[in-house]
């Protein structure tokens, strides 16, 4: 019975052995086309937090896999093998941001064609998935950028001309404009209005308070940009 399993692992083990010539063009292709990328990742950044290490992982993800693949070829005691020594390692890193869970998924798919010899699959698919990336990047698909503020500022109580030429300057720079909150200050002398306003153009964030600022009896115009996602 046990000679039974042995046989039969020894034939499942007995892959057949790459030449060097392979190994190494497969590497090879797996650094270039996933340094493109890591490259086009670098190029299309758009939040905060940018890693040096995660775009040489990017890379070195994709080589690593294609060594793997390699080492394991069509035996399946080697894959049990692989499954279990990367089962001993806890990978503990959080990816936040789901493109860059998916330029990892990505590097990672190019390292896996490479390591099982579909260079044809591993070629396209980067060209494919470049074209795609460059397409998103610049395309205005999903964007939100509707530069909203909130707009405070002093003015006079009960003075209606004053509040026509408010009104002017908002609809001249705002698409949309709504009053929030009005509430006394400076002992009832002035009065403290809140404005929630969407500007036409990102350029009239100066304009705006210039606008307002030139307006008499106006005072302390403050303007602060609100965006619930980071879009640079």
């Amino acid at each position: 019975m046990n000679n039974g399993w042995m046989d039969a692992l020894s034939a499942m083990g007995s892959g057949q052995s790459l030449s060097l010539n392979h190994v190494i063009s497969a590497m090879l292709l797996a650094f270039v086309l996933c340094s493109v990328i890591a490259k086009l990742y670098q190029l299309t950044f758009q939040s905060l937090s940018y890693s040096r290490a995660y775009v040489h992982t990017l890379i070195l993800g994709g080589m690593i896999v294609c060594m793997v693949m390699m080492s394991m070829g069509d035996s399946l005691a080697r894959g049990i093998g692989v499954l279990g020594a990367l089962s001993i390692i806890r990978f503990r890193t959080v990816v936040r941001d789901p493109r860059d869970m998916m330029f990892l998924f990505a590097s990672l798919g190019i390292g896996i064609a490479c390591g099982s010899g579909m260079f044809a699959v591993a070629v396209a698919g980067c060209m494919i998935l470049s074209a795609v990336i460059v397409l998103l990047h610049y395309a205005p698909f999903a964007t939100r950028r509707r530069y909203e503020a909130m707009l405070r500022f002093l003015m006079e109580a009960d003075n209606e001309d004053v509040r026509l030429e408010v009104d002017a300057v908002m609809k001249e720079c705002c698409s949309s404009y709504m009053l929030l909150a009005m509430r006394e200050a400076v002992q009832g002398d002035l009065l403290e209005y809140s404005y929630q306003v969407r500007l036409i153009d990102p350029s009239y964030q100066v304009d705006i308070v210039k606008k307002l600022e030139a307006v008499g009896s106006i005072a302390e115009v403050n303007l602060v940009m609100q965006r619930t996602t980071v879009e640079l």
